[in-house]
């Protein structure tokens, strides 16, 4: 969670500067002091170094102060100050917890920049290791295996860093055993940690701890946001002002805002209904109070409608909310909504990436007391409605942005035009760029509607919404990391609601997964439990489906009696309900691990079984294939003139089904039976009609590019 509650405006003017009133405060002010301690800290000789050993990790500093404090800003400040960067400004343009790398210059101590990830959600959650190590492989353009485990991806992190010199930002944490497992093993990258407090159990690590602002540098953010006039008039109840904000950058910004939404009230006027707010309780720590009641000041000077906005943003997920996501939670319109929140920026109680279709974050320091204030001031049933509201509107923008990648004739089109305007999309360009900013939101609005689970229909429609369009807009393949972590939340929901059907295909989806990155045993048991789920359901596809892909597990494994064992039992299914499609590809399967098996009699009967079922389907090209693969076993059995006459037989029904690659390619097998029949004149044939073949194919290939060129 980042902690401030300002944005960047550029640097901040020198003392007396004259600043035009409303100005946007610095993310970072002040804090000389502390800076130097950190840069001499990063020289200080460690422990290892004057043990006489070469250092094993990068060096760790740590910036532990209260939410509010300003850690966030002097941890970027830093950052960019080693790297010659400006991650300040990388860090405004992605607000909330979203994480940002800033490429480094190529040249000083850390060339390959700063990479910054928060290790604490908006809610208050540790975010868990594998979510973070993923983030940091994301940034770093390293491929994320789907359903990795913890201990896999850390050590994809240290492999990653081991060959770079950067400065790693982990904000927010928790505590150490969030720290330690990302912790680079090179000793030419930094890491920049903060924390409320120590991080114990990370050796040679001194805090640096933050207090407030001094007064002099409090006053002159002050006088950044309305104006040096309004402090000249009276410095005095400036510096009071700034005092009962306990110096926190954060609390500053919250009064600098409302000075400057109201140009007629003076700096007593405010630091007066400040300091005669109540004590917010003992509930809040000592550090927390002054930005508890800056925050409570600010909130009551809204407008009644506005401020229950304001409290409703506490249930956006991530903390990142837009303009619709507001309207859904609010009951209002989208244009009000945005209005809204641009206001609020202004009142510093929101950032925004300043985009065309801007994203707004609630700093993390104001996510926890906007949700106590939402909790004591609406009602548990409209918080409730709510979340409905804001699902509801998150579906349907999903169904949108996927219905503009589908033809234009289609039914998700025509159900597409039905929507109101402000639900669609003109282009897929603008849906697919609107998903790529919007994911991380989408994904966590996904995680805490499973975990709240009061809404579960809901929450399987959005999840459902958000696989097809991750599915259109990304493809299977590039999305299957975030599809792995959503099919295991469709399972959640399903094994709570005890659904079987929805269980078999979560197991299904997540089993394939597994297959698809080498993890063959896991992926066995998901596909038993999947059979065993669709059984319960009745649901004959499951269970098919299951069945065979027990049977793919065992061949991968090269368990091929078991494989074909497997394949029988939904062959058996198949023939059953009259598929001829799948028992065609069954029998397949079953001549496939027959022949891996050296039972070529089997093999020969399956394959031969196969090509009847296409030649019952009018399919020439697979029936071509299948007896390809049958000539192979019996060539594999000692029958080459057999095989030759089989291996032509399918070169014909190539010939016939026009595919060129795979009449080449039984022209060349035929050439080799040929050789070793002894007739090197005949193979010679074949192989010149096979090379004539592909040169043909590759000649009619570049007309055609030609063609759609000019």
């Amino acid at each position: 969670m980042t902690d401030q509650a300002v944005d960047t405006s550029g640097p901040a003017k020198a003392p007396g500067t004259e600043e035009p009133s409303g100005a946007v405060p610095p993310r970072f002010f002040g804090r000389e002091r502390e800076l130097k301690a950190l840069r001499a800290d990063i020289e200080r000789a460690g422990l290892d170094t004057l043990a006489g050993r070469k250092t094993p990790r990068a060096r760790v500093l740590l910036i532990a102060g209260r939410p509010g404090s300003g850690r966030s800003a002097l941890a970027e400040e830093l950052a960019g100050a080693l790297t010659g960067t400006d991650a300040a400004g990388a860090a405004a343009t992605a607000p909330g917890a979203l994480p940002w790398a800033v490429p480094g210059t190529g040249s000083g101590d850390y060339p390959d920049g700063v990479l910054r990830v928060g290790l604490t959600d908006p809610g208050g959650g540790s975010v868990p290791t594998e979510r973070t190590a993923g983030e940091i492989l994301g940034l770093l353009g390293v491929a994320v295996p789907p359903g990795a485990d913890q201990d896999e991806l850390s050590e994809m992190v240290r492999e990653a860093l081991a060959v770079r010199r950067l400065v790693l930002v982990l904000d927010d944490a928790a505590d150490a055993e969030q720290v330690d497992p990302l912790l680079p093993e090179n000793p030419d990258c930094l890491v920049l940690a903060t924390a409320t407090g120590p991080l114990t159990g990370i050796p040679d690590v001194r805090p640096c701890t933050l207090g407030g602002l001094e007064a002099g540098a409090a006053v002159r953010l002050l006088a950044r946001v309305i104006g040096q006039v309004r402090i000249t008039v009276d410095p005095r109840t400036a510096e009071s002002l700034a005092e009962e904000c306990g110096g926190q950058p954060a609390a500053l910004a919250l009064m600098g805002g409302l000075l400057a939404a109201h140009p007629m009230a003076s700096v007593a006027d405010v630091a007066k209904q400040l300091h005669e707010l109540p004590d917010p309780g003992e509930q809040l720590p000592t550090g927390v109070r002054p930005l508890a009641r800056a925050f409570r000041l600010v909130h009551d000077s809204l407008p009644q409608a506005a401020a229950r906005i304001l409290r409703l943003l506490a249930l956006a997920p991530a903390g990142l909310a837009d303009a619709h996501t507001a309207s859904a939670l609010a009951g209002c319109s989208v244009s009000a909504a945005r209005s809204t929140l641009d206001d609020f920026v202004k009142l510093g109680l929101l950032r925004t990436d300043g985009a065309a279709h801007p994203q707004y974050a609630v700093p993390g320091c104001l996510a926890p007391l906007l949700l106590a204030l939402l909790e004591d001031r609406d009602r548990p049933a409209e918080i409730q409605l709510a979340r409905a509201r804001m699902l509801e509107r998150t579906v349907r923008r999903l169904q949108s942005c996927r219905a503009v990648t589908e033809p234009e004739s289609s039914p998700a089109r025509r159900r597409l035009a039905g929507l109101p305007r402000s639900l669609r999309f003109p282009s897929a360009d603008e849906a697919g760029a609107w998903l790529r900013v919007r994911q991380p939101a989408l994904l966590a609005s996904a995680r805490l509607a499973v975990a709240d689970g009061e809404l579960d229909t809901l929450a399987r429609r959005l999840v459902a919404a958000l696989v097809r369009a991750l599915a259109a807009h990304r493809g299977t393949e590039e999305a299957a990391p975030e599809l792995y972590g959503l099919h295991g939340l469709v399972l959640d929901v399903a094994l709570r609601r005890e659904l079987p059907r929805e269980q078999a295909a979560a197991l299904l989806n997540l089993a394939d997964l597994d297959a698809r990155t080498g993890r063959t045993r896991d992926a066995l048991t998901r596909y038993r439990a999947a059979l065993d789920a669709g059984k319960a359901a009745k649901d004959l596809y499951a269970t098919g489906r299951a069945m065979e892909s027990v049977g793919g597990a065992y061949e991968e494994l090269g368990d091929y009696h078991r494989a074909a064992d497997w394949y029988g039992r939904a062959l058996a299914q198949r023939l059953t309900q009259g598929e001829r499609a799948d028992e065609a590809r069954l029998y397949g399967r079953l001549g496939a691990v027959h022949t891996y098996a050296g039972r070529y009699g089997e093999a020969l009967r399956n394959w031969r079984a196969a090509a009847s079922g296409h030649r019952r389907l009018g399919d020439p090209a697979a029936r071509a294939r299948a007896l390809s693969e049958a000539a192979r076993v019996q060539e594999y059995a000692g029958r080459p003139h057999d095989s030759l006459q089989t291996c032509r037989e399918a070169v014909d029904l190539a010939r016939h089904a026009g595919d060129v690659r795979l009449q080449a390619a039984l022209q060349l097998r035929l050439a080799d039976t040929l050789d070793r029949l002894g007739d090197p004149a005949a193979a010679g044939l074949h192989r010149n009609a096979a090379d004539r073949l592909l040169g043909e194919e590759a000649s009619a290939y570049e007309i055609r590019s030609a063609s759609t060129e000019s």
